[in-house]
């Protein structure tokens, strides 16, 4: 069955802003966590990229525990969401936003 997210991962309300994505067990650094932006540049949207559910609830931090990576798959360039640090059970995910400029 199609999940948005990772079992590892919930989406609740954050002290950051709005909603967030939440660790639901403990994860070590350096994992994978999946797609988070796909470009869409050749296509007739407004914007270069759309977010996956996982891009979409992850808030900023200055000091993130996770970080994007560039990755071509599907002929596409996408961004994976990947730890840059251990993160405990029930923490948020946060990642420096560097995609969007006002």
């Amino acid at each position: 069955m199609y999940s948005p997210l990772p079992d590892s991962l919930t989406i609740k309300q954050s002290p950051i802003h709005g909603l967030g994505i939440f660790t639901t067990c403990d994860i070590t650094i350096g994992i994978d966590l999946g797609i988070a932006h796909v470009n869409i540049a050749d296509m007739d949207f407004p914007q270069e990229y759309c977010r996956t559910p996982l891009g979409g609830f992850y808030n900023h931090s200055d000091e993130p525990n996770c970080k994007l990576i560039d990755s071509y798959e599907y002929n596409l360039l996408v961004k994976r969401l990947v730890t840059i640090k251990d993160i405990a059970v029930g923490e948020e995910l946060t990642c420096k936003y560097t995609l969007y400029s006002l």
